[in-house]
């Protein structure tokens, strides 16, 4: 049987969802459909997607499951790409990233882009805790995919409390083996967790989603939160998101940030 939930939202809602499960069906088919005002040219946009099972298996630096052979990634193949790997801070200066825990410990969350819904309750939910942080010495840090502009337009509308740097070449996330893709973008969980968002006041920047480098390459790719430092090879945690919206718990993170 068909359900759909669309009658329960209103139209100003994110998604108004078609969003439907065949119950007779092994490969359920899930309809997502973003309104016409929320896209360019006001054309709408529909994303069809069947449910696929896929093999979870465990990092090799955390606990956290991966999807996908690629999450088995060792963690000195991990330390030795960041090594190489730089980010632009809201200043436009190039740093390697690993010098963001160098010489002390952080947090540092990685945004699936800047203008998404789940990323803004992301840097909320972490930064509702920095105090935490702070008193145990630890930073708080956000990277995004993206070019300083976005960056620093993520950090006026956010107002959020930690630094935040840009990755315009998507290396962190090449180097840490997050998930990529549409299946891992639009799924029934992230699709609710979005209205529920929506509900709570959380709205998605359009203007920053839409913009070509987001479409094309960092908006389907997953992010995750890694614990780091002091030192550049000291990772001790990381959490690699199933899919869009996959947040840890808080206290996971807390306990191997601060405890």
């Amino acid at each position: 049987m068909a359900v759909s939930l669309s009658p329960y939202f209103s139209p100003s809602t994110l998604l108004q969802s078609n969003f439907s499960a065949n119950s007779s069906s092994t490969s359920p088919r899930f309809l997502f459909s973003l309104p016409s005002r929320h896209c360019r040219n006001g054309q709408s946009l529909e994303f069809s997607l069947r449910h696929r099972s896929q093999t979870a298996v465990v990092s090799a630096i955390s606990g956290s499951p991966g999807i996908g052979s690629s999450s088995s990634v060792s963690e000195e193949t991990t330390t030795n790409t960041l090594d190489s790997v730089k980010v632009v801070d809201l200043s436009g200066n190039e740093i390697p990233v690993s010098d963001l825990w160098k010489d002390r410990k952080a947090v540092v969350a990685f945004a699936r882009h800047f203008g998404c819904v789940l990323c803004r309750k992301r840097a909320d939910y972490l930064a509702a805790k920095k105090d935490a942080m702070d008193a145990a010495g630890v930073a708080l840090v956000l990277i995004g995919p993206g070019s300083v502009d976005q960056a620093r337009t993520f950090f006026e509308q956010t107002k959020f409390r930690g630094e935040v740097y840009a990755d315009p070449n998507h290396s962190c996330y090449e180097a840490l083996n997050f998930v990529s893709g549409v299946g891992t973008t639009f799924t029934p969980k992230a699709g609710l967790k979005i209205i529920q968002l929506y509900m709570e006041g959380y709205r998605q920047d359009w203007k920053l989603s839409m913009e070509s480098d987001t479409v094309n390459r960092g908006g389907w790719r997953q992010g995750g939160i890694i614990v780091a430092g002091p030192g550049k090879t000291n990772i001790s945690y990381i959490h690699r998101d199933k899919e869009a919206g996959d947040d840890p718990d808080i206290e996971e993170v807390l306990g191997a940030c601060c405890r």
